[in-house]
Formats: C-alpha cells, sequence, structure tokens
C-alpha cells in the first residue's frame, strides 16, 4: 500500500515543496494543506488543500482552522499528517486527536519563545500550555537544532511523542546549482540593481523588528561611516508582515546605502554579488534556510548567535556569531570581512561541502521517509539519534579544516 502524507503549514508553504517532491519521488502519495497559494504546488503536481487562519491573532480563525484540518483529515485519509510552523504544529494535533499519526517539526520556536515584548511573555505560558496540550495527540517530534529539544524537554512539552533530530529542511544542492548557472550574469545584475562597483551586504529576511532588521539598519550606518562605498540590499517581504513590520520610513532614512529590493525569486544569483550574508535574527530558528543557500553559494556570514544560526556558523571558520541586538558588534563583524576580502572568501568557501554534506534535502529526506516507516510499522528506534548533532557537525568542520589548513 501507497504510504499517504499530508504536510500542514502556513503561508510560506510553497517553500516545503522540493521537500514534498523528495518525498514522492521515494513512492510516497503527498499532500499539502496551507494559507497560501495553491499555484506553486499545482505547477508541481501536489495536490493542495487551502485553510486560513491569522498568524497575528483572532482566536475565532484559530477555530474556524482547527475545524477545517480536521473536515480535511477525514476527508482525504492520510497515513500521517507532517506540520511545520508554530500554529499548524498545534493545530493539527487539536484538530485529529489520534486519529491519524501526527509528526511535527520543530523549525524554530517562534515570536512568543524569542521575543521579550511584554505581550510575548503574556502570551508564553498560554502556548506552553497549548504545546502540552497539542502533544497528547503528537506521535513524534522532530527537532532541527538541539537548543529546541532541550527547551521542550525542560518545560514537558513532548508529552509521550517521540524526540528525533533532523537538521533542517534540508536545501536542494543540486536545484541550488541549477539555478546559479541560469542567473543573470553578475555585471548585468548589478548594473540592473545600480550597483556599480559596490561590495555588497546581503540579507534575505521577512523585514520584521524579530529579524533583527532594526538592529542590522543600526550596523549599516556604521559600516558606511566607515567604508562610504559599501550598499546593504535587503530582500524579503515587509508589507505582509502587519504589526511586526520594519516601518518603511526608517529603512528610507539609510537611503541609498540600504536598498529594499521587496521579495525576489532569484536569490541565487543574488548571493552571486554579495561580499558577506548577514542575518541578523532575534528568532528562535530551526535552521534558517537563508544560511544554507549563503553556504552553498560560498559567502562569508554574520549571524546572531541564537538556535539554528549556530548549527551552520561556526565562529572565525565559515563565518561570525554576534550578540542579539547589538549593532555595533554586527557592523564590526562585517567590517572585519570587508576589509580583509582573501580570507573572507576562503572562510565563505568552507561552508560549500559542509552544507553539502550535512543538510542535503536528499539526506534529509531519508530521514523523514525512516521515521514515517517506523512509526507505522511500530518501531520506536529513532530517538534524537537520527541526524547529526551540533557538537558533531561542529567536529566534522573542525576536522575539514585542519585538513584544508595541511
Amino acid at each position: 500500500m501507497t504510504l499517504h502524507v499530508l504536510c500542514v503549514g502556513g503561508e510560506d508553504h510553497a517553500l516545503r515543496i522540493p521537500f514534498l517532491s523528495a518525498l514522492r519521488s521515494r513512492g510516497i502519495r503527498v499532500s499539502a494543506a496551507g494559507t497560501g497559494t495553491a499555484s506553486p504546488f499545482s505547477a508541481s503536481g501536489i495536490e493542495y488543500h487551502a485553510y486560513e487562519f491569522d498568524r497575528f491573532g483572532a482566536r475565532i480563525s484559530d477555530r474556524l482552522a482547527i475545524g477545517q484540518l480536521s473536515n480535511l483529515v477525514q476527508d482525504i485519509r492520510p497515513d500521517i499528517v507532517q506540520t511545520f510552523d508554530t500554529k499548524p504544529n498545534l493545530f493539527a494535533p487539536l484538530a485529529i486527536r489520534g486519529a491519524v499519526p501526527v509528526v511535527r517539526t520543530i523549525n524554530g520556536m517562534g515570536w512568543v519563545f524569542s521575543s521579550a515584548h511584554l505581550k510575548a511573555l503574556t502570551l508564553r505560558p498560554v502556548y506552553l500550555a497549548l504545546q502540552r496540550l497539542a502533544a497528547c495527540w503528537t506521535t513524534a517530534t522532530v527537532f532541527q537544532n538541539k537548543a529546541d529539544s532541550r527547551f521542550f524537554h525542560r518545560y514537558h512539552l513532548l508529552g509521550n511523542s517521540q524526540a528525533v533530530l533532523i537538521g533542517s529542511s534540508g536545501i536542494d544542492v543540486g536545484a541550488f546549482e541549477v539555478a546559479q548557472l541560469r542567473a543573470l550574469p553578475i555585471a548585468k545584475l548589478r548594473a540592473e540593481l545600480g550597483l556599480g562597483d559596490s561590495e555588497v551586504v546581503l540579507t534575505v529576511s521577512r523585514l520584521t523588528v524579530q529579524k533583527g532588521i532594526p538592529a542590522l539598519l543600526e550596523a549599516a550606518a556604521i559600516v558606511h561611516a566607515a567604508r562610504p562605498g559599501v550598499r546593504f540590499l535587503l530582500v524579503g517581504p515587509r508589507e505582509s508582515e502587519g504589526p511586526f513590520a520594519v516601518d518603511r520610513a526608517l529603512i528610507d532614512r539609510h537611503a541609498p546605502y540600504v536598498i529594499a529590493l521587496g521579495a525576489r525569486s532569484d536569490v541565487p544569483a543574488l548571493l552571486g554579488l554579495a561580499d558577506v550574508f548577514a542575518c541578523p535574527t532575534e528568532y528562535r530558528e530551526g535552521i534558517p534556510r537563508v544560511l544554507l543557500e549563503a553556504g552553498l553559494a560560498g559567502v562569508p556570514i554574520v549571524a546572531t548567535r541564537v538556535p539554528g544560526c549556530d548549527d551552520v556558523v561556526i565562529e572565525n571558520w565559515n563565518g561570525h556569531l554576534v550578540p542579539q541586538r547589538d549593532p555595533p558588534a554586527l557592523a564590526a563583524a562585517i567590517l572585519d570581512l570587508l576589509q580583509d576580502p582573501d580570507r573572507a572568501r576562503a572562510m565563505g568557501s568552507r561552508s560549500i561541502e559542509f552544507v553539502g554534506r550535512e543538510f542535503d534535502l536528499n539526506v534529509v529526506t531519508e530521514r523523514y521517509v525512516d521515521l514515517y516507516r517506523q512509526l507505522l510499522s511500530g518501531g520506536n528506534s529513532c530517538g534524537e539519534r537520527t541526524g547529526s548533532s551540533h557538537h558533531d557537525r561542529q567536529h566534522r568542520a573542525a576536522s575539514l579544516h585542519s585538513r584544508n589548513a595541511s
């Protein structure tokens, strides 16, 4: 019998299409449910079901979403429901209540567990209670980094669900390399963006406060004072981010050395322009996909020292890690790389093999397929030994560093 997996996510669920396609290539029937547009799924030949919820609150919307998911599961009868993102991870177990095995992937802890804002602190006990309730009907919980796993154990959020470690959602290395080959020539792209021969610091992110954009803008001003020719490119949506969005006037205040390009579909090409990739996030990330893309492109990275980022960036080996909300430290790390381009390029090149080996989509997909089959067969042998730990990855990266140096 063909295994049928329903993958549930939110607005950005189209980012899971490579993972869903990889599952399908292994003989698994795949369906998807999300709150975004259906067209990317239709183009990929993936059965798609729309449901609705409000990312920023709305209890009535949440209850409706739970009802929609309950009806959907009854209609299509999947063998396993796989969920990603904070609210889907809560909604699906509450909707299904044990009728189908649920695997939830903790790909970051979200605003409630990342922010020190009073509203976030107020909501945190509520979400902890909801996580414990959802765990009652969760078969397995997948973590992308050890820090999130420790958090769930510390606060007893697992119930009887099995804990599994699978680093990242995977990146299609082959597809990324093809996208690089098909990219607009760098000189033409530079001309299109009006960059001339400027050094480029690239950030790909939602333009929100929680993603550290205000801190990045302050750091950009410091860098600009030291190196006036540097241009900061911000790639990602702003208008869709509701109350979390960075004020457009704040971004414009830093023109012309900060350029907001909005959402783009040519990130591999833009990475070809970058001298440094900056990830100033204040979120507890899973494994940020943008860091994997920057790594495959061989761009040195400056990221905040938060869970997920420190699974990809190793201090002074392939980039720098800096404290959250510390513009001077962020600026200093960026300037360190810009001022020594040969060293920076050497650091960036170390990420290429590291990311390809540790986070390749095929490796990640096989781990999920093994988990699904074990769950359906009644096995319980994955534990947190599935995947590679942060310590293991750093050890292998350090070993590779030593071989390259010798």
